[in-house]
């Protein structure tokens, strides 16, 4: 009995290597390998732009006006912690790099591999830098854009929120800030410029007067750091939303209430903020918190502004 090759009876035939990644760059196209650079481009900014203004959009006219929309706000508040979080997974990223590029520079011993492997680590490195600094980008495009729909600006709920290319408006965490200190880094996490302090209580809510001081202030030291517990309302709510406007970066110096009582906590943070060694203390209101931190600061010698509403 005779089979007819030419039909159902082909025999299979094993495809090699080199035919599965050809079958594979045709479909997806080339991808760099682990250990390979990665020459394709960052996108544009236009392009980061336009595509986080499609996806508010989009939420808002899909969520507006229906059953979701009281989970809104958050939702496109969570549109920009995604991007904060990426950026803080890429730094930690660049963090282990920096590790591996000093190992490799104790390492060298005049060989081709280890050269080749420092310009790996190297290229990685810088690749990382601009990966961070899309993510940052990305995060403050939303941030614009939940303020844009919200009325309310963008925070982090922990965390620093800057931007390595451009200082800012930028919100720093005081334990960020006083981590590098102690490492001695001139990095983004120690704003350069005259520090300020200021204190106010939640129920402080005179708008007008704590603009029209802080503004004076400003005008007197115009590359100033404003320092201030971060307080969810009040006076100092009302001071950062100043710091943002004004494109002046702030640090928020909250209490550590995981490590200290409820009554020690913020007197140790006022011990933080005064640390710094700012060049004035502002207080508004005469609440206990206020008192203390106007006590300490002059027994330091610095000079301390106090302001009643209505003043």
């Amino acid at each position: 009995m005779m089979t007819d090759d030419l039909g159902g009876n082909e025999p299979s035939h094993t495809t090699s290597p080199t035919y599965h990644a050809i079958a594979y760059l045709q479909l997806n196209g080339w991808r760099p390998g682990q250990d390979e650079p990665d020459p394709r481009p960052m996108p544009e900014g236009e392009a980061l732009a336009q595509a986080v203004t499609d996806i508010f959009d989009a939420m808002v006219a899909t969520l507006g006006d229906t059953r979701l929309e009281p989970d809104l706000e958050e939702l496109l508040w969570g549109i920009g912690n995604l991007f904060h979080r990426a950026a803080a997974r890429v730094e930690r990223q660049l963090d282990e790099n920096e590790q591996a590029q000093r190992r490799l520079q104790r390492e060298q011993d005049g060989s081709e591999v280890k050269s080749v492997e420092l310009e790996r680590v190297t290229a990685e490195g810088q690749t990382l830098i601009e990966r961070r600094s899309a993510m940052e980008a990305f995060r403050d495009l939303a941030g614009e854009a939940f303020e844009t729909h919200t009325g309310s600006a963008w925070r982090p709920r922990s965390g620093s929120m800057v931007n390595h290319r451009n200082m800012t408006s930028a919100l720093i965490d005081s334990r960020d800030f006083l981590n590098a200190r102690r490492r001695s880094e001139a990095e983004v996490l120690i704003p350069a410029g005259p520090k300020v302090a200021f204190s106010g209580g939640m129920d402080f809510n005179d708008h007008r007067l704590i603009w029209d001081k802080l503004d004076q202030v400003h005008a007197k030291h115009p590359n100033m750091v404003l320092l201030h517990g971060g307080s969810s309302r009040g006076a100092e709510l009302i001071a950062s939303r100043w710091a943002d406007k004004r494109q002046v970066p702030q640090i928020a110096f909250k209490p550590d209430f995981r490590k200290y009582s409820t009554r020690q906590a913020p007197m140790k943070r006022n011990d933080a903020m005064l640390e710094t060694l700012p060049v004035g203390v502002m207080v508004f209101g005469a609440g206990g918190i206020q008192g203390n931190f106007a006590d300490k600061a002059r027994k330091l010698g610095v000079p301390v502004m106090k302001f009643e509403s209505g003043a």
